[in-house]
């Protein structure tokens, strides 16, 4: 798939109060703004909870950063009639999908189809090139969910965000697999599992965290008593951001495995990592061990061939950095 034309939008989105692009590199610190200015703005005035992301933009640099690294001039933008940044949306095309990451619309330009317009030129896009569209979006935030599911997605599986409190750390799981940090020559199997799970390709993802090239990431898989790969969890802990994420596991008794041994190789730091609702095992586990729920997120699917598309099997760990569906 080649880079959007920053000059056109489907007839639909067509905005006179905004003009369309994509990020320059010199807009790096103000799309940084603009994101934290927008997540404070929306958590502030709807859960009272702005603190969550606190005063600094600076650490929200490393959306643009990473972003531009896993897949340069694919950011969306919408600039005002004086230049200035009003919306951003970061889009990762995939062999099997085209990926959403963060949307994201100055507080000032709500109600004027900004995020919507960014949105039909990432789906109009995926359409031409006859693939769906995939995200994860915040059961908490009715705005995105109404804008997301008006354009065609579906809403799929629920995830509880989970976090530890400052101090309390879950046991480290064992089980019968064996855990350690992955290496390079694990890419095809991570690959395989995903794809045999999940019908995904994100080969592209998995290399960029296995290089490592910034340092952030920190990946490790779980194999069984055969040698044979049976999950793998990555983290990222870079900008203020400490994650667990992406992850794909045959059973709960790997995700256990793996989550608690990211956890503890984050100590004494607190992640956040999502957990699907409806793995019951493994939710009861964590609320035993102390963990409390933080946010609600939602997987959605929209587009060609989405009746037909593989329901997820085993354990999916979603994150968001990077947002890649």
């Amino acid at each position: 798939m080649t880079p959007p034309d920053p000059l056109s939008l489907p007839d639909s989105a067509q905005n006179p109060d905004v003009f369309p692009g994509t990020l320059r590199r010199e807009e790096w610190d103000a799309a940084a703004a603009l994101i934290h200015e927008s997540l404070v703005a929306w958590y502030e005035a709807k859960l009272n909870q702005g603190h969550r992301f606190g005063d600094a933009w600076e650490p929200f640099r490393i959306f643009p950063e990473v972003y531009e690294a896993l897949d340069p001039d694919r950011a969306l933008v919408m600039r005002d009639a004086a230049g200035s940044l009003t919306g951003i949306c970061f889009y990762h095309p995939r062999p099997t999908h085209v990926a959403v990451g963060i949307v994201a619309t100055r507080p000032g330009a709500a109600g004027r189809g900004v995020a919507r317009a960014m949105m039909a030129q990432v789906t109009a896009m995926a359409d031409a090139a006859g693939l769906p569209v995939r995200l994860v979006s915040s059961l908490l935030n009715l705005d995105s969910f109404s804008l997301y599911t008006k354009l065609g997605f579906v809403p799929g599986q629920v995830f509880q965000d989970m976090q530890f409190p400052p101090g309390i750390l879950p046991p480290v799981f064992t089980g019968t697999g064996t855990v350690r940090p992955a290496v390079m020559e694990d890419l095809p199997a991570m690959v395989a599992l995903e794809q045999e799970l999940c019908g995904l390709d994100r080969t592209q993802d998995f290399r960029f965290f296995l290089e490592n090239a910034s340092g952030y990431w920190h990946t490790m898989v779980v194999s069984g008593p055969d040698g044979a790969l049976r999950g793998f969890l990555g983290s990222v802990q870079a900008g203020g951001m400490n994650m667990l994420g992406p992850g794909v596991m045959r059973e709960e008794s790997d995700a256990l495995a793996l989550i608690t041994a990211q956890l503890h190789h984050h100590a004494p730091g607190n992640p956040v990592f999502l957990v699907p609702a409806r793995a019951q095992g493994l939710v009861a586990a964590f609320y035993q061990a102390g963990a409390r729920n933080v946010e609600l997120h939602v997987a959605q699917v929209r587009g060609n061939g989405l009746a037909q598309q593989q329901e997820p099997r085993g354990i999916i760990i979603p994150t968001f950095m990077p947002e890649s569906g």
